[in-house]
């Protein structure tokens, strides 16, 4: 039975598991995006996403003793002391004013040769980046829709009328 059990398992023992996150997470922290499966980057974006909020969390706070223990919990999961170094000294500034979501996959498209897995990049969010808008829903989008065709044939003959005045 898999009752409370809501994460990918990525057909491996626990100990693999959380060995396997933890590097690809040094990875991009330290790289800023890596190339994976897909399964194991979906994987990753919650992981890598907790580590973030700790560096977020320990540059709010007032006290040493607080910031060092949300390091050291950081640390316990990531495993590499110059990730976590990167992350929560340069990296978490990027993140500042943004409430999750720093990270964005997507998906390649091609399949790797020898498993046929699905490829998918995962990288961190730039800072200036606002993200995709949300429709409204589909009432929303045929009305966009028909706007923008109706428009776009004055603006072509716009120019038309611009190149005849050149010409003569």
């Amino acid at each position: 039975m898999r009752h409370n059990k809501h994460h990918a398992s990525l057909g491996v023992t626990v100990e693999h598991r959380r060995a396997m996150l933890a590097n690809m997470a040094t990875s991009l922290i330290t790289h800023g995006r890596i190339q994976t499966t897909l399964t194991k980057a979906k994987a990753l974006r919650p992981f890598i996403e907790k580590i973030v909020t700790k560096a977020k969390q320990a540059a709010a706070k007032t006290e040493k003793k607080d910031a060092i223990h949300l390091r050291r919990l950081a640390l316990a999961d990531v495993r590499d002391e110059t990730a976590i170094t990167k992350l929560f000294n340069e990296t978490y500034k990027e993140f500042a004013n943004r409430n999750g979501g720093y990270t964005r996959i997507y998906k390649l498209g091609q399949r790797r040769i020898s498993d046929a897995a699905e490829l998918a990049l995962i990288e961190f969010v730039k800072a200036d980046d606002p993200g995709y808008k949300k429709s409204k829903g589909k009432k929303a989008k045929g009305k966009k829709a028909k706007a923008p065709k109706a428009e776009a044939a004055p603006a072509a003959e716009a120019p038309a009328k611009a190149e005849g005045e050149a010409k003569s």
